[in-house]
């Protein structure tokens, strides 16, 4: 088995020192733009120009995340943040947007390309098409069982990097537009609200349904046969990423799981954990009744009296510790610093374990049973066990080399770098040792402290003469001065415009039958979404001519939708949507006419040229993204855009079932109904697949005629609709007419 890279997240420039203390392989972090945590502190040009050297200086890698959607304005802003990257020689971008994928293979062949989670790679078939791509790294989607991380670690010549530990999402990432439609903080922007952390009312039942534990595999990371292990935690401290690396380091080390170092990291951040799926399917995945940190399990109430609380520790703790309480009702824990401490009557501030003690409750503290859990939620002692070294400010720097020549004659002496030159004139008598002469030249050209460069010298000295140290500082001065080496940052050239004079309709569902009675002769195709259950037989009542088959986004059992995939380009189907990289894989290369679903995000013209070498006719626009940038892809698309006019927009796709019935389970689908406040949700259970959507449809109403797009499309998928309804809506679309109980998702805001 290859060796594992513990990988380590750094949100800031003392995280990223604690990791590499405690013995990380490598570090990934965000720049100030363009990081799915653009609430961490993230790192400036400078600090990742010092962490850089500093880490190569120790023989560890760092990747930089460049992991958002870039609208189209912001490409320049990239191309600065990508020539900082390249500038201080990263080993990696972390990466989801097409569009930075294209511009790295056109321009920046020194960076290599890492697949994010956020493209959502869950198959085989989408490792091997980034492969093909040029991408090196592949982070899996958390989802995976084993067996499936197996199948594609067999991949060769394809770095594949997993989870093991940290938060968890309900949704696959990048597939969930929860945040960005209730709050327009998009999580494909770096900026997620986190509404599934929320309390939802299910029938009579409240609960936190989509709040999940935290991911901790511990020595289960063993067994996975894959190139890179990944702490999640870019917005934690460093005292956190030190605890959880130093417990991942020692597993690696010794093949055992440390107690003592995980309860560590259980008292500096930590919800219960959990293995997920990577054992298998796993029902064990979801804290729905309290959120956020609960600590280390240390007890329980035995007794409330007089403001103070009774029990018997598990584990030893300290005055000013923090202790935490789960209290019925309550979303969060309850938790105090702890500022007295009585032991039979006397007052201590150490407590050892099994000793019973009395703690002093805070002023209005609620109501608390006996046998309430007590958690110790921050430890004095472990704040100080995690101490850590660092360099000295500038100790470290990535310098470009440049080459100096410095020629020596009898009447001058000339230094010369980057076309600039400086010379001195004089008389220069003969050296009596040449060897110590351009040892000196040498010494003195090579203080390079000051600049941002490293020089590498080269010396001309026909006449061996000898130039005094003080001449040749001058002369280092005075061409050092002159010179600043910047990185050439590319152009990109600018899309050209193009015009739109007849647009037309399309119609998309996952129901057939909903399509009874509509003139169909209205639109120019008809997008049916394919599933093992499609009735081929009813399938063939629609023109072949005019049908486009979609392939979902979600595909685990890859050989039946490979069997029905073959049957139907047997059968002549030439017109195809897919909605994951792994689309193209399943797919052949040529003789299909291919278009990529809105969630094969293409927020800009350089996504879209990618999209086009990749073979699609056609895009669809985001549409989680602005009227504005919308108006302004279509507009210098290189390819034929679709605009999403009225869907049922799926708030997120997830692995989980939120019946939690395994065992029992019938596998038929279903429909649960949510409320969050005043709001209505649906949890599509399917296949193992829910999707949860809202029971208000996104609609663009009278704004469509401010996207020039070449087709709109009106989906009736994910929710089950009547005929009749399906031509009401249809009717009231095409004429732009107000339809009740939709929303305009974020059309008129930025995200």
């Amino acid at each position: 088995m290859q060796k594992h890279e513990l990988l380590a997240p750094a949100g800031d420039l003392d995280a990223g020192y604690a990791a590499l203390y405690y013995g990380a392989d490598a570090v990934y972090l965000g720049l100030k733009s363009f990081s799915a945590r653009a609430s961490a502190t993230n790192f400036s040009p400078e600090e990742l120009n010092e962490f850089t050297a500093y880490a190569h200086h120790l023989g560890r890698k760092v990747y930089v995340t460049v992991n958002t959607l870039i609208q189209e304005n912001e490409l320049n802003e990239l191309i600065k943040t990508l020539d900082v990257c390249s500038a201080c020689q990263v080993d990696g971008i972390i990466l989801q947007d097409f569009g930075v994928a294209y511009i790295i293979k056109e321009h920046y062949p020194n960076l290599s390309m890492h697949a994010s989670t956020q493209m959502a790679v869950h198959n085989i078939e989408g490792a091997l098409t980034l492969k093909k791509l040029g991408f090196t790294r592949v982070v899996l989607a958390r989802e995976l069982t084993l067996p499936e991380i197996e199948k594609i670690a067999s991949i060769p010549d394809l770095e594949i990097e997993v989870f093991v530990h940290g938060a968890l999402c309900y949704a696959y990432s990048g597939l969930c537009l929860f945040s960005s439609m209730e709050s327009g903080r998009s999580a494909n922007r770096g900026k997620c609200a986190y509404p599934c952390r929320a309390c939802f009312k299910m029938g009579s039942k409240d609960g936190h349904f989509f709040s999940m534990k935290d991911l901790a595999l511990g020595e289960n990371v063993l067994k996975l046969p894959i190139c890179s292990l990944k702490i999640e935690g870019r917005k934690k401290k460093d005292l956190y990423v030190a605890a959880v690396v130093d417990y991942y380091r020692r597993i690696l080390d010794t093949g055992k799981a440390d107690p003592i170092r995980a309860e560590n990291i259980k008292q500096i951040f930590s919800r219960p954990w959990t293995t997920f799926h990577v054992l298998g399917k796993n029902q064990d995945i979801i804290d729905k009744d309290f959120v956020g940190h609960r600590g280390l399990p240390i007890g329980q109430v035995e007794n409330v009296l007089k403001q103070y609380l009774t029990f018997t520790p598990k584990h030893a703790f300290s005055r000013f510790d923090g202790l935490q309480l789960d209290i019925p009702g309550q979303e969060r824990p309850f938790g105090f610093s702890v500022q007295e401490i009585l032991l039979n009557g006397r007052r201590i501030f150490d407590v050892k374990a099994n000793q019973k003690v009395q703690v002093q409750l805070p002023p209005h503290s609620p109501f608390i049973n006996k046998g309430t859990n007590i958690y110790l939620a921050s430890s004095g002692a472990v704040k100080c066990a995690y101490h850590y070294d660092r360099p000295k400010p500038n100790e470290y720097k990535i310098r470009p080399e440049i080459k100096v020549q410095i020629v020596l004659t009898k009447n001058k002496i000339t230094a010369e770098a980057r076309n600039k030159k400086v010379v001195l004139k004089g008389y220069f008598e003969s050296a009596q040792n040449i060897e110590k002469m351009h040892d000196s030249v040498r010494k003195v050209f090579e203080k390079y402290k000051d600049t941002n460069f490293l020089p590498i010298i080269k010396i001309e000295n026909k006449d061996n003469v000898f130039v005094p140290v003080s001449i040749l500082n001058q002369l280092r001065r005075d061409l050092y001065t002159q010179i600043q080496v910047e990185q050439e940052s590319i152009q990109l050239p600018p899309p050209q415009a193009r015009e739109i004079k007849n647009s037309a309709w399309l119609i998309k569902t996952d129901n057939m039958d909903c399509l009874e009675g509509v003139d169909l002769k209205n639109f120019a195709e008809i997008i049916l979404q394919l599933s093992p259950k499609t009735d081929l037989k009813k399938l063939k009542s629609f023109p072949k001519n005019r049908v486009r088959l979609a392939l979902p986004m979600i595909i685990r059992g890859t050989e039946a939708y490979q069997n029905l995939i073959q049957k139907l380009l047997n059968f002549g189907y030439r017109k195809w949507e897919i909605a994951n990289i792994s689309g193209l894989s399943f797919l052949p290369s040529k003789g299909i006419d291919l278009s990529f679903d809105s969630s094969l995000y293409c927020m800009n013209t350089e996504a879209i040229q990618m999209a086009k070498n990749l073979g699609a006719n056609r895009i669809t626009l985001p549409i989680e993204d602005t009227i504005e940038n919308m108006a302004k892809v279509s507009t210098y698309s290189a390819l034929s855009t679709v605009a999403i006019v009225y869907q049922d927009i799926p708030l997120f796709t997830s692995a989980n079932c939120i019946k939690n019935k395994c065992s029992h389970c019938t596998k038929e689908a279903c429909t649960l109904p949510l409320q969050k406040g005043h709001e209505t949700y649906f949890a599509q259970i399917k296949d193992c697949c829910l999707t949860l959507i809202s029971n208000k449809a996104f609609y663009m109403g009278k704004m469509r005629p401010q996207i020039p797009s070449d087709f709109y499309r009106i989906d009736f998928i994910n929710k089950n609709y009547t005929p009749s309804q399906v031509q009401e809506i249809i009717q009231k679309v095409q004429l732009g007419e107000n339809i009740i109980q939709t929303h305009s998702g974020n059309l008129k805001q930025n995200i």
